[in-house]
């Protein structure tokens, strides 16, 4: 019984994945854990128990980009991939690096290019947008550290090479220590102009 009671827990967290990977995809919802409560409302699921991690829900928008989108969901990644290695060229001076789906391969049409740069102040960046002629929005981005804390960083949205930019600012020493990702809770991966080139080589 508890066999049988653990294969069909297991399989309500596979289901309520797909689902939350389809509102993702199709609802633009970059919200992970509300993507998952409206699966799992939507499949007649309690919320405890069964919603799958942030890792697993991955994993399905990755599935999903597959099997549904194919090889527009390919030149759609090439698209930004190269785009945010154009940003990285402009921000050059504040040593960028790529995060987040357009790194991991997972994302949309929705999905903004995310950049961390790195400057004494944020106004720094802002002023650097601004002399070559583009005019960013300020945010507000709560990003959580290794010692166990979060802290908010600035950052700026701009359109770039026809894509949205945003690029979060930390401060010099924020190179050595990227912060937690809210999908598998290790530190975000990054990747540098060089990096990203081979991966778009590769590809």
């Amino acid at each position: 019984m508890a066999r049988h009671n653990g294969n069909e827990a297991a399989r309500a967290r596979t289901m309520v994945a797909q689902e939350a990977a389809r509102i993702i995809v199709n609802q633009g919802i970059r919200d992970y854990r509300l993507a998952k409560l409206k699966a799992a409302e939507r499949l007649g699921f309690g919320a405890r128990g069964t919603l799958p991690g942030n890792a697993e829900i991955e994993r399905a928008v990755g599935e999903y980009l597959q099997l549904f989108a194919g090889d527009d969901h390919r030149d759609l990644l090439l698209t930004l991939r190269r785009a945010a290695l154009s940003a990285m060229r402009l921000l050059e001076r504040f040593e960028p690096r790529l995060v987040g789906p357009v790194l991991a391969g997972t994302a949309d049409a929705n999905a903004a290019v995310n950049l961390h740069v790195f400057a004494d102040s944020p106004e720094t960046v802002s002023f650097h947008l601004a002399d070559v002629g583009l005019s960013p929005r300020l945010y507000e981005r709560r990003l959580k550290q290794r010692r166990g804390r979060n802290e908010t960083y600035s950052g700026y949205q701009f359109r770039y090479s026809q894509a949205s930019i945003e690029a979060t600012v930390f401060p010099f020493d924020g190179l050595r220590q990227a912060p937690i990702s809210p999908i598998d809770g290790k530190p975000m991966r990054r990747a540098d102009d060089k990096a990203l080139r081979e991966l778009i080589q590769s590809s």
